[in-house]
């Protein structure tokens, strides 16, 4: 089961990788500076969407598994609920704290760099 999710993860970044081929290839240098910021413009955005979109699936898949596993500890042990529960909220912050963190970066790419 875990070798079937691992293909089909990599067949996704191929097929993202192979829809962005023409943005990435360019076959001749750029005419005039125009040319060349508008390139950079774009490069920038492609690299900002690949990257929030990594970010933020990185922390949906980790907030999934996180909640499931709280459910399971909860049915588990009842007694323990709001320690539980408690530990649960607290992963959860430290996980879209570090999705914040990449939003920050993004941003900086996109003006900054």
């Amino acid at each position: 089961m875990k070798r079937k999710k691992t293909l089909a993860l990599f067949l996704i970044l191929i097929l993202a990788l192979g829809t962005m081929a023409p943005v990435l290839v360019s076959a001749d240098a750029p005419a005039d500076a125009e040319t060349a910021e508008s390139r950079s413009i774009s490069g920038k955005g492609l690299a900002s969407g690949i990257a929030i979109g990594l970010a933020s699936l990185g922390g949906c898949i980790g907030m999934g598994l996180a909640a499931g596993k709280a459910v399971e500890g909860i049915s588990r042990q009842p007694e323990a609920n709001g320690q539980i529960r408690s530990t649960l909220m607290l992963s959860l912050v430290f996980i879209e704290t570090a999705i914040i963190y990449a939003l920050l970066v993004v941003i900086l790419v996109i003006f900054v760099l």
